[in-house]
């Protein structure tokens, strides 16, 4: 029986042009498409992002993830960065944010999961939306009406995440679920990239550049070209076969391969 979703990636990672180290890690395998931004210093972040990441390559080759799948893999991870900080590595911390592919009685689903500042994106019908809701210290006063999305964009706060794994934070993941639809273009990245590229630019290179590795690239390029002050990754998630009920495959091309916001208070971290 073939999946309820099947999925072209593409996803690339550049340090940037003032750091030294890349802290961020991803995973671009079907049924996960993720990417953490790590925090802490001393290589603290490189190792919390890396063994985050490590747990849902478990999850490699399965079809699909169930929510209770996600939340036991972000569980061990916890526990896995939580060891890092009690074994002399700092304060060490990170970001979570993508997509895994989900089935619903047959029917493809995308089940997006985000903790931190990291974002998760949907571009369909030339129209990009944020569908995570960054944890955050700007965001929080935007929502309260004390900041305006232009202001934050140079806020001295904008690194001040609200919750993370790790990093002394307790917070929880927010998760989403969503029936995919052909055509479906998923981004999933760090904040290296939101905060040096605008979103005109993004909707941009993402409706003119149908290679999801070759889109990761353009975007990748774009961040450096604009400053590059912080590391960046990119992963991208094409929808190109979707059963839209039990039984019925659409699909782009018959041939291709699988490779594939409640808010609780929590302690963060400055990156």
């Amino acid at each position: 029986m073939r999946p309820g979703l099947v999925v072209s990636s593409g996803a690339a990672t550049h340090a940037g042009l003032r750091r030294p180290l890349n802290e961020d890690a991803y995973l671009a395998t079907s049924p996960v498409f993720v990417v953490a931004d790590g925090m802490g210093g001393h290589e603290a972040g490189e190792r919390a992002s890396a063994a985050v990441i490590a747990e849902f390559a478990f999850s490699i080759g399965r079809a699909a993830l169930e929510l209770d799948d996600v939340r036991r893999a972000l569980a061990t991870a916890r526990e896995r960065v939580e060891e890092l900080s009690t074994s002399g590595n700092g304060r060490a911390g990170t970001t979570l944010s993508g997509v895994v592919i989900a089935d619903v009685d047959g029917m493809g689903y995308w089940l997006a999961v985000n903790i931190g500042d990291s974002r998760t994106y949907r571009f369909a019908d030339r129209e990009l939306e944020q569908i995570t809701v960054d944890h955050s210290v700007v965001q929080e006063l935007i929502e309260a009406g004390e900041l305006t999305p232009l202001d934050a964009l140079t806020d001295r706060r904008r690194n001040i995440i609200t919750r993370a794994i790790g990093a002394s934070s307790t917070g929880d993941a927010d998760y989403w679920m969503f029936p995919a639809e052909l055509g479906d273009r998923m981004l999933v990245c760090s904040d290296g990239l939101t905060s040096e590229v605008s979103d005109e630019r993004i909707r941009d290179i993402l409706g003119t550049t149908p290679d999801p590795q070759r889109a990761a690239d353009a975007l990748i390029e774009a961040a450096v070209a604009a400053g590059g002050r912080d590391n960046i990754t990119v992963v991208i998630a094409d929808a190109v076969s979707v059963a839209s009920r039990p039984g019925t495959l659409l699909a782009t091309d018959d041939d291709i391969d699988m490779n594939t916001r409640p808010r609780e208070a929590a302690a963060g971290g400055g990156r």
